[in-house]
């Protein structure tokens, strides 16, 4: 029976994922696979085409199977576009995620359903004020009698929100409650007692950040600051300042500055880190929505683009987040942007940026909690997907 968690009363899904930034693609699409099973009753099918990435943050993933079941998710090694398909092996609703282009034996078969399947491709993420324009519109098949629709996640009412479980806020408020919790989280990465007076930062990005001249900045700071790095990113600044080989476990302190290397997290341990930590740098799309519904400061590395059109962007999203004008100069330097009325061609005075930000935390700290609660009021991605479908049929 058709219920408020379950609105589209459709059995079966295929969700397609091609892994293109690394950790963000499969990110996005296991989290909405997991919810789309575990709280709406739906069978999904997700298909990788990059199994050792999706591994990295789903240890239970033997990335030599092609087909294996992991917390209820049917997963299949998505490894080419050949391939024959027979109606009986089409869910009844697809997923193409950024479109990745699903294999055209899968059309084919598409086609011969009856009644057809609803095919979505699912957008990438942007704050930018087309994407309401374009929002469920539909598009024909050049030459079957399919349609498929675009869904866009987004801050907006007239957009599809964001992935969000339904338990995250309890989850998050329960640790957030508990400092015990927390400490005893952070303690399974070497963090010791005494670093919990540290402000402590988790740093996510992409190997082009500015990570070298940032440590400076907090090396030379008047406040401790503990830094939590997942071993693999940013390896050539992290090693430089280790002194040595960047592995889980290494750590080393200089001046204000102290840098521990974790391993690689899980997702639901990596939503305790976000939580744990008083400032959160992130990068891509997953981990900027995670940071968003852990209501802490954060800096978002966003995913590069020709000529620079990540910086509109980013641009795009500072202007809805309405955060402090520190927040906006130290994000855009981030991205390797000037903000307005600077000049690009001078090198950023990180001490500055830093001191301001730092000086900013608070008021910043507030307005994230703030924007938490102005988001989810639009309800979350999973639910609004099927409720369209279901809209479809």
């Amino acid at each position: 029976m058709p219920t408020e968690n379950h609105p589209a009363a459709m059995a079966t899904l295929a969700l397609f994922c091609k892994v293109v930034d690394n950790y963000g693609d499969i990110g996005i699409c296991w989290r909405l696979a997991r919810q789309l099973q575990s709280e709406h009753g739906i069978a999904v099918t997700l298909w990788v085409d990059d199994m050792r990435t999706f591994q990295r943050i789903c240890p239970e993933v033997d990335p030599g199977a092609a087909r294996q079941r992991i917390a209820g998710v049917a997963v299949r090694h998505w490894d080419g576009q050949d391939g024959e398909f027979a109606p009986a092996d089409i869910a009844d609703i697809v997923i193409e995620f950024f479109g990745c282009d699903i294999p055209p034996g899968y059309i084919a078969a598409m086609a011969q359903c009856e009644p057809r399947p609803v095919w979505l491709n699912l957008e990438g993420l942007t704050a930018e004020e087309w994407v309401e324009g374009c929002h469920t519109l539909p598009s024909s098949h050049p030459r079957l009698p399919l349609t498929k629709h675009f869904f866009f996640p987004g801050f907006t009412a007239k957009t599809g929100g964001l992935l969000r479980e339904s338990a995250l806020e309890a989850q998050r408020l329960a640790f957030a409650s508990d400092p015990a919790a927390q400490a005893a989280f952070l303690a399974r990465f070497g963090v010791a007692q005494a670093d919990m007076a540290a402000l402590k930062v988790s740093l996510f990005c992409y190997p082009h950040a500015p990570v070298a001249e940032l440590f400076s900045a907090w090396a030379q700071g008047g406040e401790p600051v503990l830094c939590l790095v997942p071993e693999g990113v940013a390896a050539d600044a992290v090693q430089a300042f280790l002194g040595a080989e960047a592995r889980a476990g290494a750590a080393r302190s200089s001046g204000a500055l102290t840098v521990r290397v974790l391993p690689f997290v899980p997702q639901q341990d990596y939503d305790q880190l976000l939580w744990a930590c008083d400032l959160n740098f992130v990068r891509g799309e997953d981990s900027v929505v995670r940071a968003q519904w852990a209501g802490k400061p954060f800096v978002w590395h966003i995913y590069p683009q020709d000529e620079n059109l990540h910086h509109k962007k980013l641009g795009a999203f500072l202007a809805r987040y309405a955060a402090d004008g520190a927040l906006d100069a130290f994000s855009l330097r981030w991205n390797g942007a000037a903000p307005p009325g600077a000049d690009g061609d001078v090198a950023p005075d990180w001490p500055a940026l830093w001191s301001a930000l730092h000086a900013a935390l608070p008021a910043t700290a507030a307005r994230a909690a703030v924007w938490r609660e102005q988001i989810a009021a639009h309800g979350d991605l999973a639910t609004n997907l099927l409720r369209f479908a279901a809209s479809l049929k």
